[in-house]
C-alpha cells in the first residue's frame, strides 16, 4: 500500500476473503500500515514489491490467484510480467490494466467507443510535443505514463515551459509517452467508484470536486452526493460509466474521471484499481466497496453478493483534503495537478453547507463568520466575483481589494477598500495589513504561470499566520454557500482566529 487509502484497500480484501473461506497472504514492505499487522493475514510477506521478490513468494506458496488493484501503483507495474511468469492475477486482467494506464492504446480506446475527451496529443520526445502543442493549443496538462498522486504532472501555458518540463520533469520515450491535454479552463470535475463482476456494474458514488479541473483530485475538496449537477447530467454519467467498465472487461473496482464543460461531458482517466476516494465512499454509503471487489475476483457476482444498485445516502459527505504546508517554509501553497496533501478530514451534514463546514473544521481550515475579507481576482473571474463580493457584503463582511479588483466592484456599486498590491511597493500593502491582523479571509484567484507566482508570498505569509485563504473560484463559492445554509456551530467565531 502506498497510502493508507491503499492500505484500507488489502486489509478488507484480506477479511473479505477469509470470510469467504480462503487463505490470505499479504506482501508489503512498509510498516507504517495496518496490513502488516500480525493478524489481519495468515501470512505476511515483508519483502519489496518486485517482480523477483514476489516471484520467489508465489514459487513457495503456489497461490490460487493474485490482487493486485489494491496497492497502489507499484504491483501494477509489475502484473504483466507476473502475469508472463505464470501468476494467476484474480480481477481485472493486466492487459485491461495495461489498456487504461498506456496513453497510446487508451486514445485507441476512447476513438472506438467514441467518447469525447480534451483535445490532446501523445509525445515521445521534446519535438513531437511542440508539434501537438500546436495542434492542441494552450494551455496544456502534460501527463506522463503510469504515476500515481499526479507526480510530474503540470499546467503548462507557453512552449518555453513545455520545453523545460519535458527536460527536467520526466524523460519522454516511446516506452513511456507522456500526454498533453487541453487544459479545460473552470471545467467540474467528477470522480466516479464502481464495482464491476463482469457482467454487471454498480455505481459506488459520484464525487462531485468542489476545485475545478486542473487541481488534482488528491487535493479537491468533493462532495457526495454531488451538490450542483443536474439529475441529467448524473444519469449520463452513471450510463458512460458502466458503458466504460464493461468494454475494458474490469473485474473488481474501477474509478472513472470526468469533467462537465461548456455543457459537454468529458472523459479524463480510467484506472483499473482501486482509488483513493474507495474509503471516503465506502464509510459514506455505508458498504466496504473494497470487501464487494475482491470478492468478485473471486468469481462471486454482485447478484450473489446481494449489492445489485448504488446506495444514495440520505445526507451529504464532504471530504477535505489536510496540506503540510505550515511545516515546509517558502513553499507556495497554491494547488495544481501535482497532488500535494497529506491526509484528509470528511464532514457529513443534512445540506452541503453543513458538511463542507464540518470537514472544513476537521481539515483546520476554519471559515470565519465575520470581519475583513482580501480580494484578489485576475480578469478571468471579474464577473463572478460580482455576485460573491455581494453575497459576502450580505453576510456582514468588510471588502478589501487590489485596485483593479476594487474599480470592477465600484462599478457594479459594491464599495471596497484599496489595499496596494505588494509588487507596487506602496503602504500600506496586503503584507502589513495581514501582518497586524486586519485580514481574516483571504480570496486569491490568480490564473496562468505568473500569476500564479505573484501572490505567492501572500499565501505563503497567510499559512505562517494561520489566515484562512481561498485560490479557487468553486472553492470561493462553496465556502460562501457553507456560510449562507450552513449550521451556526460548525462556523468560526471572529476571536478564535
Amino acid at each position: 500500500g502506498q497510502g493508507i487509502e491503499f492500505d484500507y484497500c488489502c486489509v478488507h480484501a484480506a477479511l473479505a476473503m477469509r470470510e469467504d473461506g480462503y487463505e490470505t497472504i499479504m506482501v508489503n514492505c512498509n510498516p507504517e500500515t495496518v496490513s502488516t499487522d500480525f493478524d489481519t493475514s495468515d501470512r505476511l510477506y515483508f519483502e519489496p514489491i518486485t517482480v523477483e521478490d514476489v516471484l520467489s513468494i508465489t514459487e513457495i506458496e503456489k497461490p490460487l490467484g493474485v490482487i493486485v488493484q489494491y496497492g497502489g501503483q507499484t504491483p501494477l507495474k509489475i502484473a504483466q510480467e507476473l502475469e508472463a511468469n505464470g501468476v494467476p492475477i484474480l480481477g481485472t486482467s493486466p492487459d485491461s490494466i495495461d489498456l487504461a494506464e498506456d496513453r497510446g492504446r487508451f486514445q485507441e480506446f476512447v476513438n472506438k467507443h467514441k467518447l469525447k475527451q480534451p483535445p490532446n496529443g501523445i509525445a515521445s520526445s521534446v519535438e513531437e510535443a511542440m508539434k501537438v502543442s500546436e495542434e492542441v493549443g494552450f494551455p496544456l496538462v502534460v501527463r506522463p505514463s503510469y504515476v500515481l498522486g499526479g507526480r510530474a504532472m503540470e499546467v503548462v501555458y507557453k512552449k518555453s515551459d513545455l520545453e523545460n518540463y519535458l527536460i527536467e520533469a520526466v524523460q519522454a520515450s516511446a516506452k513511456s509517452p507522456v500526454l498533453l491535454d487541453g487544459f479545460l479552463n473552470q471545467a467540474i470535475e467528477m470522480d466516479v467508484e464502481a464495482v464491476c463482476d463482469g457482467k454487471d456494474v454498480v455505481i459506488g458514488g459520484i464525487l462531485q470536486h468542489i476545485e475545478q479541473a486542473g487541481i488534482h483530485s488528491g487535493d479537491s475538496a468533493c462532495s457526495l452526493p454531488p451538490y450542483s449537477l443536474s439529475d441529467k447530467l448524473i444519469h449520463e454519467i452513471t450510463k458512460m460509466v458502466k458503458k466504460i467498465s464493461l468494454e475494458i472487461n474490469a473485474i473488481g473496482l474501477i474509478n472513472v474521471q470526468l469533467a462537465y464543460y461548456q455543457n459537454e461531458l468529458y472523459l479524463l482517466e480510467v484506472n483499473p484499481r482501486a482509488s483513493r476516494t474507495i474509503p471516503f465512499v465506502s464509510k459514506c454509503i455505508g458498504k466496504s466497496l473494497a470487501k464487494v471487489g475482491a470478492l468478485c475476483m473471486a468469481g462471486i457476482s454482485l447478484k450473489d453478493q446481494n449489492f445489485n444498485s448504488e446506495i444514495t445516502p440520505q445526507y451529504y459527505s464532504v471530504k477535505e483534503a489536510v496540506f503540510p504546508f505550515n511545516k515546509f517554509l517558502g513553499v507556495d501553497p497554491i494547488l495544481g495537478p501535482e497532488m500535494k496533501s497529506t491526509g484528509e478530514a470528511m464532514g457529513h451534514g443534512p445540506n452541503f453547507g453543513t458538511a463542507y463546514l464540518k470537514a472544513m473544521k476537521g481539515g483546520n481550515k476554519k471559515i470565519p463568520t465575520k470581519g475583513t475579507v482580501f480580494l484578489s481576482i485576475s480578469n478571468e473571474f471579474k464577473v463572478e466575483i460580482v455576485d460573491l463580493a455581494n453575497r459576502l457584503k450580505k453576510l456582514g463582511f468588510k471588502l478589501i481589494a487590489t485596485k483593479g479588483t476594487a474599480s470592477h466592484l465600484r462599478a457594479s456599486e459594491i464599495d471596497s477598500e484599496v489595499i496596494w498590491r505588494i509588487s507596487d511597493k506602496k503602504s500600506p500593502d496586503i503584507l502589513s495589513i495581514m501582518r497586524e491582523g486586519n485580514v481574516n479571509l483571504i480570496v486569491n484567484l490568480p490564473t496562468g504561470k505568473r500569476a500564479a507566482t505573484d501572490g505567492a508570498q501572500m499565501r505563503r505569509l497567510a499559512v505562517e499566520l494561520g489566515i484562512p485563504f481561498i485560490t479557487t473560484i468553486t472553492g470561493a463559492k462553496a465556502a460562501i454557500q457553507s456560510l449562507e445554509e450552513g449550521e451556526n456551530d460548525y462556523l468560526m467565531p471572529i476571536n478564535k482566529l
